[in-house]
């Protein structure tokens, strides 16, 4: 007969190699976990550092700047003149408020435009509409570049160069914006719609009172996301415009290099460009939590 206590010493053994096991998963768990913060800060850095370098040199003088031989990573002496020189020497200011008008119209009526023709694609029945929309995603297969071409061609012959009605026309719509928008549109039960229409609804105001609001997580995404492209778009301005009264800081800032400073003041683009970056990037930090969630929704099906 097995002893007494056989039974009692087996399970014992079996709990202390369990609180083994477990030990050795938590310090494990413990080492990815240190391993993967160690690679995200120094990933961080790496993607930091060049904003970091650009608002040093944007605080070194001219003179401190040409003096180094090998690069410093900090001064003791820094200035706001290189700021200052930004908006005195050159029509900084000018770029940035004709940035805000482009920005701004060209959103407004970006928005409009494709949560219009994505409800149309989402709730709205009439034939044909599965292949127009097919089409409708196959010409983002088309390379930008031959858009731009297309797009000059006509804007040409409409005499719209150097205007803002040439420069924002192109771009008040976006396949895949629509395509965003119908995804998510799709996601409301059509329940809601049905009971609306016996209400007597019009297909506008159930947009505007219950689409809109439902989904305002994805629509103020795509509005951000707009705000940033129309900030940063430099071919399409660069291409339509050589009216200084028309740039933009994408293509003022070119300007700013060839005609203002000059190549070899460097300290003094670099305040150019912080004044022209810290925009995005406050409205990213923001309103980042909005982009991810609208992200996700857009993604998800049912």
């Amino acid at each position: 007969m097995p002893p007494a206590g056989g039974g009692l010493e087996i399970d014992m053994e079996q709990q202390m190699d369990f609180e083994k096991k477990q030990r050795a998963a938590v310090r494990r768990g413990r080492i990815g976990k240190t391993l993967t913060y160690f690679f995200l800060s120094v990933w961080a850095l790496i993607v930091l550092f060049p904003f970091y370098w650009m608002l040093l040199t944007s605080v070194k003088s001219y003179g401190s700047y040409n003096a180094e031989h090998v690069p410093s990573f900090f001064t003791l002496s820094p200035t706001l003149q290189n700021y200052k020189d930004a908006f005195t020497t050159v029509p900084l200011l000018g770029y940035l408020i004709n940035t805000v008008i482009f920005t701004l119209a060209t959103t407004a009526l970006m928005v409009a435009v494709s949560t219009l023709a994505a409800y149309a694609f989402a709730r709205l029945r009439f034939k044909g509409k599965e292949l127009l929309f097919t089409l409708f995603l196959s010409l983002m297969m088309i390379p930008n570049e031959l858009v731009v071409i297309t797009n000059f061609v006509t804007i040409t012959n409409l005499d719209l160069r150097n205007t803002f009605t040439g420069l924002i026309l192109p771009s008040v719509t976006s396949i895949f914006y629509i395509y965003l928008l119908k995804e998510n549109f799709e996601q409301v039960p059509d329940e809601l719609y049905r009971a609306a229409r016996v209400d007597g609804t019009s297909d506008l105001k159930y947009l505007l009172k219950v689409m809109v609001p439902i989904c305002r997580p994805t629509i103020v995404t795509i509005t951000i996301l707009k705000v940033i492209e129309c900030w940063n778009s430099y071919v399409w301005p660069r291409l339509i415009t050589d009216d200084p009264a028309y740039f933009l800081v994408s293509n003022g800032i070119q300007e700013i290099r060839e005609n203002g400073f000059g190549r070899e003041n460097i300290p003094a683009m670099m305040a150019a460009v912080v004044v022209i970056s810290v925009p995005l990037i406050v409205l990213f930090l923001v309103f980042r939590r909005k982009i991810m969630e609208g992200v996700s929704r857009g993604g998800m099906k049912g």
